[in-house]
């Protein structure tokens, strides 16, 4: 199960990507685990390179969503790491008084989460949108 995440494409190849704003606009910092020729080696198995947005050819923004209880969530992880235990899901539809009747513990204004058990979540599924950088 994989987090919300930046993709992108350059020179043909897809990298996860990190965006940041930077004075002469926006750049996106794509990771590899292998040695790759121009990325820098930032810690034991992993490389950076970053490079402008508008380099790439193509930007993605990837989230797990399913429903739970009947109610639109948006997972951001394995809540133990495992694919056998809980999610970590937020629920999106918007409407306190049912995050709270669902359980779900309120993180700041309009964010609900809770894990919740697998296989109790149906419509597991990742959604691309694309994102415009430049």
């Amino acid at each position: 199960m994989s987090r919300p995440r930046y993709e992108a494409r350059w020179r043909g190849a897809d990298y996860p990507a990190s965006p940041e704003s930077r004075a002469d606009g926006v750049w996106l910092r794509l990771r590899s685990r292998t040695p790759l020729e121009g990325f820098d080696e930032v810690a034991p198995g992993r490389w950076v390179l970053p490079v402008p947005a508008a380099e790439c050819e193509q930007v993605t923004y990837v989230t797990t969503v399913c429903e739970w209880r009947g109610v639109p969530c948006v997972v951001l992880g394995d809540e133990n790491g495992d694919e056998n235990g809980d999610l970590l899901v937020e629920y999106v539809g918007g409407l306190a008084p049912v995050a709270a009747d669902l359980g779900f513990g309120r993180v700041e204004r309009g964010v609900h989460r809770r894990p919740v058990p697998r296989d109790e979540v149906s419509g597991l599924r990742e959604e691309i949108t694309p994102v415009t950088c430049v």
